[in-house]
């Protein structure tokens, strides 16, 4: 093993482990737990330091189920999820593409944090012709969308299973990762 796969193994693999959950056992999220990950959503990146993003933390099992029904199979998680956190943009057409990224940012994070803590987290999207539903049962503004909800919750077993046999979660390093240009062939 060279440095560089030791040094991969050693400290990153937390990174390496997170991956989207969609099935939680029936155990709550503990309030701390909920405050951490929406205090790292928080302290995400974002174009120009603009934080366009606010967050409604959500843990009342029938909103979140609500949730869930209103988004179809994208929102999936949601059906067992304990938590949930919705990220909330303002709508700016000229700054929809820097929202979206942000977004993007936030909802990776907050997949990261809940993993390091030991939960497990799922990114729904809400898809167009649902977000009234949404809104309304989030009480969202106009001038502001959620595209995005993170299911939270502790994996169940199903979930923690491998999806993937050892070896053949990703495609081959050589095959995703090129030295200086595109190869040729």
């Amino acid at each position: 093993m060279d440095d560089l796969s030791r040094f991969s193994a050693d400290r990153l693999r937390p990174l390496i482990r997170v991956r989207q959950i969609r099935d939680f056992a029936d155990r709550a999220v503990s309030a701390a737990e909920l405050d951490a990950i929406a205090d790292v959503a928080r302290w995400s990146g974002s174009s120009g330091n603009s934080q366009p993003w606010r967050f409604v933390l959500i843990t009342d099992r029938d909103t979140i189920r609500r949730l869930g029904e209103a988004g179809g199979p994208q929102t999936r998680a949601l059906r067992t999820a304990t938590a949930a956190i919705a990220i909330v943009l303002p709508e700016e057409p000229g700054r929809a593409v820097s929202h979206a990224y942000d977004e993007g940012r936030a909802a990776e994070r907050i997949l990261i944090a809940a993993s390091i803590l030991g939960l497990g987290a799922g990114i729904g999207w809400i898809l167009p012709q649902a977000r009234g539903q949404v809104h309304s049962l989030l009480g969202i503004p106009d001038g502001r969308l959620v595209r995005t909800i993170v299911a939270i919750g502790h994996p169940s077993e199903a979930a923690r299973a491998p999806k993937s046999a050892p070896g053949m979660g990703r495609l081959p390093r050589g095959e995703v990762v090129f030295e200086e240009r595109w190869p040729r062939g």
